[in-house]
């Protein structure tokens, strides 16, 4: 039984700022299913309205409660336990954080930072980790695919040095967290058995899918995809398919099956 569908963004709907051949008719062919599909992308360099926009001009029109990021799950967790931040993400996100500041205890925040990822910026974090600063990775992916078309490094390394260096482990909120695969399909709701999760990272989009519980993960051939990584994380996934619309013939294909 398929009941939900969660799909990643960077990579498997679009690619910079074009969409992926087929991706806008693949969700399109998921909405006239009556399939609930949930978007749930480890971006870290936009806030959310940035990437609705970007959405909306490839023509696909997904309503703020569709979206999940890790940026708004930093918040609610901030919030829930009195948190002030520590950010360490790119310039373009500060904006999601805001009325956040200037209560103590302090919550270090890391994403992709790029370029503000130098040595003074790390060791502020690091110097409000010894002092007691929890942790909080926005994501831990340790590559994405930049505008050159070639695999950069992503926030991963980032929060990997400071555990390592502040002996602390990181919280991390976005994928591939159970609970962040699970609070989308609450608002759905949907039993994680009966989900299916289609990205490009055979890694955190994947095989985190499938350590949460989820029924089903698709690993595509776009985005950062490299020949092989379907055999280099466990678990496995449940198919690879060569891109957005491929995927979706396999889940609907499935879905017949159980109908």
């Amino acid at each position: 039984m398929i009941s939900a569908v969660l799909l990643d963004l960077a990579g498997v709907v679009y690619d910079g700022e074009s969409a992926v051949p087929g991706a806008t008719e693949a969700v399109g062919r998921l909405r006239a299913a009556g399939i609930p599909i949930r978007f749930v992308s480890n971006t870290t360099r936009s806030t959310k309205r940035a990437v609705l926009d970007r959405l909306a001009r490839l023509g696909l029109s997904v309503c703020s409660d569709e979206l999940f990021t890790p940026a708004e799950a930093a918040c609610s967790w901030l919030r829930e336990h009195a948190r002030s931040p520590h950010l360490l993400v790119h310039p373009n996100l500060i904006a999601e954080f805001p009325n956040l500041t200037g209560q103590e205890p302090k919550a270090v925040v890391v994403g992709d930072a790029g370029d503000a990822f130098d040595y003074r910026a790390l060791n502020a974090a690091f110097r409000e980790l010894v002092d007691g600063a929890e942790l909080l990775a926005l994501a831990p992916n340790r590559t994405f695919k930049d505008v050159d078309g070639k695999l950069s490094l992503d926030a991963g390394a980032f929060v990997a040095a400071l555990e390592f260096a502040s002996q602390t482990t990181a919280i991390v909120l976005g994928k591939p967290a159970p609970d962040f695969f699970r609070s989308a399909l609450a608002t759905i709701p949907c039993a994680e058995a009966e989900a299916v999760m289609v990205g490009d990272d055979a890694e955190t989009d994947v095989a985190g899918a499938l350590r949460a519980g989820i029924g089903h993960a698709l690993l595509v051939r776009t985005g950062k995809y490299r020949a092989g990584d379907e055999t280099r994380f466990e678990p496995a996934p449940t198919a690879t398919a060569d891109d957005i619309s491929a995927a979706i013939d396999w889940i609907l294909a499935k879905r017949s099956e159980t109908e």
